[in-house]
């Protein structure tokens, strides 16, 4: 496409640009932004290891609209030529940034300070960038405070998309789109083959839980992978504990009774019995202690030394005293057991998955499962791209994934202590 616009400038891109789809996506978003453009070189990568690489030069039809489009083409892993530091503003007050600053995005990223490349720490979408002592870091908008250097603009940004296509064989068949109901069992056995991958390789893997898992059926399936050493953290709301409980104590869930799937008298009471029984024990940790609760989940993580955090919101019955009811002290919590992660599967919590989602970088592998493929949808449309869904009722996934863990490569382990 011809060049006329005096407001141009180069850029170039590098890796797997044409398995993943970027190419298209990098001209399409230039026509998208009523801009031009003009291929100066590209070099197509010969193998499956081989980057390919791109120099384009882009025109605009004004300086604010050239400036949009280098912002838009960022996070698809173009960065301009020549190579310029980026721009830091401070900070005007607690929790404000200048209006041009650099929005994160989950990919990996690098900013140009002084001449040298940093590698940005704890990445995260929806962050700010924040340069200082000579070390680049994601802060969330609420924690920079006043006079904190913020990157702003597009230069001196270098953003490295995930390639997933690398992974053939593997968890790009899962990406790929969502799977449908006649895909889940080999689905199945693919997570159940990452799972012991990463936890022989020493990785973490992370549940976010719904209290769906409890209602269909998923309670005793997901106790035994706990068992099994496959869950490392688990973060979940007040309703999954509440509903395990109630459970574990009456053998009901929201009243109904699991086995016959009867509603029992006075059955909704139940949930409001469990928490005043496990408050009244002095928490989870001492219910399980005492006796009062003596199977479920939560019992399985008590005993078993898994850690978990149970996220407070404002339609929480009770709560259970568990429950961290300060928003943002819960979410500081997910943070830190999400520090380190190699895998996190999420179970039928739109809420809760779509949270943890915005917490994660890109190159940590995600598996959503959730009957309803909205839910996937959502995760993939927020920047969440690295997402694999399943769409199935939880209960069955549960049991299919109990049993292939269990299964000759999967070996029961000891309980932990």
């Amino acid at each position: 496409m011809a060049i006329n616009s005096h407001q141009s400038e180069i850029v170039e891109a590098e890796g797997h640009l044409i398995d993943s789809n970027l190419l298209n996506v990098i001209f399409d978003k230039v026509i998208e932004r009523g801009g031009a453009f003009e291929v100066q070189s590209f070099t197509i990568g010969r193998t499956n290891d081989d980057m390919s690489r791109l120099r384009l030069k882009v025109a605009a039809e004004s300086e604010a609209a050239l400036h949009h489009l280098l912002e838009d083409l960022v996070p698809l892993g173009c960065h301009a030529l020549p190579e310029r530091d980026a721009l830091l503003r401070s900070a005007p007050r607690d929790g404000c940034v200048a209006p041009d600053f650099y929005s994160t995005t989950n990919q990996r990223t690098r900013v140009r300070h002084q001449g040298a490349w940093l590698e940005v720490a704890a990445q995260r979408m929806d962050a700010v960038v924040v340069v200082a002592d000579g070390v680049a870091a994601c802060r969330k908008l609420r924690d920079v405070r006043a006079g904190d250097p913020v990157v702003c603009g597009a230069d001196g940004v270098r953003v490295v998309p995930e390639f997933r296509e690398r992974d053939r064989l593997g968890f790009a068949f899962m990406t790929n789109d969502i799977s449908s109901e006649r895909r889940v069992e080999v689905s199945v056995e693919r997570v159940a083959t990452m799972m012991r991958e990463v936890r022989e390789a020493g990785g973490r893997i992370v549940v976010v839980a719904g209290p769906l898992v409890v209602h269909t059926g998923g309670v005793g399936y997901f106790c035994e992978i706990i068992r099994q050493g496959y869950v490392d953290a688990v973060l979940a709301g007040n309703a999954l504990a509440v509903h395990d409980a109630e459970l574990a104590m009456f053998g009901t869930s929201l009243g109904v009774d699991l086995e016959s799937g009867a509603t029992v008298e006075d059955g909704h009471r139940n949930h409001m019995r469990a928490i005043n029984a496990v408050n009244s024990a002095g928490g989870l940790t001492k219910a399980v202690e005492s006796g009062v609760l003596s199977s479920g989940v939560m019992y399985e993580c008590v005993r078993g030394g898994v850690d978990y955090v149970l996220a407070g919101s404002i339609r929480d019955d009770g709560p259970l005293v568990d429950t961290v009811m300060d928003l943002v002290a819960a979410q500081e919590r997910y943070a830190e057991l999400l520090e380190g992660a190699s895998m996190v599967v999420m179970l039928a919590s739109m809420l809760h998955s779509i949270g943890v989602g915005n917490m994660l970088p890109a190159w940590v592998r995600v598996v959503c499962v959730d009957i309803n493929p909205a839910v996937v949808t959502k995760l993939a449309d927020r920047g969440s791209s690295q997402t694999a869904g399943i769409v199935t009722d939880v209960g069955l996934f549960l049991h299919q994934l109990a049993r292939r863990l269990a299964g000759p490569d999967g070996a029961q382990s000891e309980t932990r202590a």
